[in-house]
Formats: C-alpha cells, sequence, structure tokens
C-alpha cells in the first residue's frame, strides 16, 4: 500500500515541474510572465526599432542605436530604411566597410532615397573618393530639391576636392646636378 502512494508522489512531482504550455496557478500562461520584464505590459506592442535607433543617434549613442536597427531589422525585413539606418550607425562608428556595404545596398534598393545617398557620399568622401560621392551628392540634392543644407554643403565640399584634383600643379620635384669647380670643388646645381 505503501508503494502506489510513493508511485502517485513522484508522478505528481514530475508533473509540476514540467511547463506545459497552459495557465499557471493564477490563471496566466506561464510563458507570458516569466519572459516579461517587471512593469511591461505584454499585450502591447513594443516601440518601433527605426524609432529607437533615431534617438539613439540623436543622442549620439550609436552602438545601441546599431542595436535598435538591428532589432527593427528583425520586425521589418531589411528595407531600404533599415539599410540606411544601419549604414548610418556603422559609419558613425568608423566601420566604413560595412557602412559602404549596407548604404550600397540601399541606394540598389531605392536611387532617389535621400539619406543613403548622402550617407554614402560621405563614407566615399572619407575613403577620398571625391569623383563618386560628388554624383551621389548632385542625386540627393536633386531628389531633396535642395531643401537640406548639410546636403548643399557636402556637395560644395565634393566640387571644390574634384576640382582641387583636377586644377593642382604637380609637384615639381627639383632636379639636381653636380658641377665641378676647380680640382675638388663640386657646387651643387638645380633646374625648376
Amino acid at each position: 500500500m505503501v508503494r502506489p502512494f510513493l508511485a502517485a508522489s513522484v508522478l505528481l512531482s514530475l508533473a509540476a515541474c514540467n511547463n506545459t504550455g497552459g495557465a499557471g496557478l493564477f490563471g496566466k500562461p506561464d510563458d507570458v510572465t516569466r519572459n516579461t520584464p517587471f512593469g511591461a505590459d505584454p499585450r502591447e506592442d513594443g516601440v518601433d526599432g527605426l524609432i529607437v535607433g533615431h534617438r539613439l543617434m540623436a543622442a549620439s549613442e550609436y552602438e545601441l542605436a546599431l542595436k535598435a536597427y538591428l532589432r527593427a531589422a528583425g520586425q521589418h525585413g531589411f528595407t531600404v530604411d533599415v539599410l540606411s539606418a544601419l549604414g548610418s550607425a556603422n559609419l558613425h562608428l568608423g566601420r566604413l566597410n560595412q557602412a559602404e556595404d549596407l548604404l550600397r545596398k540601399a541606394v540598389k534598393e531605392d536611387r532617389n532615397f535621400v539619406p543613403a545617398l548622402n550617407n554614402l557620399g560621405v563614407v566615399l568622401m572619407e575613403r577620398g573618393q571625391y569623383g563618386e560621392a560628388r554624383v551621389l551628392f548632385q542625386q540627393a540634392f536633386a531628389a531633396d530639391s535642395g531643401q537640406t543644407d548639410s546636403i548643399r554643403e557636402n556637395l560644395k565640399l565634393a566640387i571644390a576636392k574634384t576640382e582641387d584634383d583636377v586644377y593642382a600643379d604637380p609637384e615639381e620635384t627639383p632636379r639636381f646636378t653636380l658641377v665641378r669647380r676647380g680640382h675638388s670643388t663640386y657646387e651643387l646645381l638645380s633646374r625648376l
């Protein structure tokens, strides 16, 4: 008679340890209450990762913004907005290769998306590719109808840099020659 009672108590204790996905002791599902942070309502939707990322970028919290943008990519997929935002965060973190790859994908997806065009131009300016940056700034300026001052300033800088490259005088290296003056005297002459 002791053994059936022991077997029943063992089964009952094992069943209590198993999470069946049903309601807990107080009628709430176990997984919802267990995985929800304190003070958060699990029935509400969270704030969009793009909005959070933009706010973090404005606060100069670029690493956190990158994480928020990655969360937005999980919510929305890799849209042009998400790609551009990821590229911008990587640009501010100094990761030029990753920024360029992401921004090129964004521009490929939408050739008139102004933030991606401008930020890709900034990446290319950082790399010294002034000609391609100038073209991108011109596209961004045209798509924006010249309303954004920062794009106008970027375009002016790119134009100045490309004109400096074209019209810069080549550096003349002086050519020196030795001329013998007397038995053991030499004079250094240069031609300009």
